[in-house]
């Protein structure tokens, strides 16, 4: 595919400095592009790089000016990347269709524009919205609602009850609706707490590969509007996650907790169940959180606390071994002088 690079400066409303007429066919990094080829830097040492580069033109913003490049300015060179990929790189476009090794119930009603992948199975009373794509081995249970232009990469398991909003992308290995971990104590052996709820997803979610989303014990998981999970995470029973939330990989949240909006919540955390954290809170990354998080609050470490306060704590101990030096040799100091003076 093709294109100018004023027909690009178009699409992301920027600018063409130099030959707008210059044809670009690939879009790559600096280090690996070819003449035809447009890459984009956001610093001066990416820019540097990028100019002596074979690409013929670079995506930037700021005030940058070249006399061998044509140069594509836009006001955000980083969101403008995330545009040009899906043109450069479109997606794989899956045919309408079910493929003969699907095991579908009769009373699951699958839009005729839907992609029904290799070996999937598909329970009673489902219903899946158009453009919506099972690449293969997934397993849909009784009662699901899948809506417009979803994606399940292979091997993707939705248990019953489920809902799926629409343009939600779940990677593969990723396991919707399993049951929530709830058991009670009773003559010597933990008795089982049915999990009688469900996962409700809303609409532009995207799920990491091999991440668990559990249902609710009664009423629903949700996961807000807009909200981006990646690998390994683990979401308990009834946690309400917020709209446009981060969470990053190999994060698990224990049974209840709620999340407002915009949260961001670093790799390898843990947060403790019951808790609530509000609107634009940030939790940094191997922190184990155990209270409640204020609006806009950050929370680091183990036990998290304000980040400020934790920061502080890193930097005292990190003058501990200084500290137990000079201890020491006050120590010292004092027996000489107690043997000078005799006590």
């Amino acid at each position: 595919m093709t294109f100018t690079a004023s027909q690009i400066a178009e699409q992301l409303r920027g600018e063409v400095l130099g030959d707008g007429a210059v044809e670009l066919t690939g879009f790559t990094s600096a280090d690996h592009a070819r003449p035809g080829d447009l890459t984009f830097a956001e610093k001066e040492t990416y820019f540097a790089a990028a100019e002596q580069s074979h690409a013929s033109a670079i995506l930037v913003s700021g005030e940058f000016t070249s006399t061998t490049k044509v140069l594509i300015r836009v006001s955000n060179a980083r969101v403008a990347v995330a545009k040009l990929l899906p043109i450069f790189f479109p997606p794989d476009q899956q045919p309408p269709g079910i493929h003969p090794s699907a095991n579908i119930a009769i009373s699951a009603q699958i839009d005729p524009t839907a992609h029904i992948g290799p070996n999937c199975v598909i329970g009673a009373r489902v219903k899946i919205g158009a453009r919506s794509v099972l690449l293969g081995g997934n397993h849909i249970g009784r009662d699901c609602q899948m809506g417009d232009d979803v994606c399940l990469f292979p091997n993707v398991v939705i248990y019953a009850k489920c809902q799926i909003g629409n343009r939600v992308a779940i990677h593969a290995g990723t396991v919707i609706g399993s049951d929530g971990y709830g058991y009670v104590f009773d003559e010597g052996r933990h008795r089982k707490m049915l999990q009688v709820g469900n996962v409700i997803i809303h609409d532009d979610v995207e799920i990491g590969a091999n991440t668990a989303i559990d249902r609710a014990a009664l009423g629903a998981t949700v996961i807000g509007q807009g909200t981006k999970i990646d690998n390994l995470v683990h979401i308990a029973h009834n946690v309400v996650i917020g709209r446009n939330c981060l969470v990053m990989g190999q994060v698990g949240f224990a049974g209840s907790t709620r999340l407002g909006d915009y949260c961001v919540i670093a790799s390898q955390s843990g947060i403790a169940g019951h808790l609530k954290l509000g609107n634009q809170a940030t939790v940094g990354a191997k922190s184990g959180v155990m209270r409640d998080v204020p609006d806009q609050g950050t929370v680091l470490g183990i036990p998290a606390m304000p980040d400020r306060q934790t920061k502080r704590q890193i930097i005292a101990l990190q003058q501990l071994p200084e500290l137990i030096r000079r201890t020491r040799e006050l120590e010292k100091q004092v027996a000489e002088l107690q043997a000078r003076t005799g006590g």
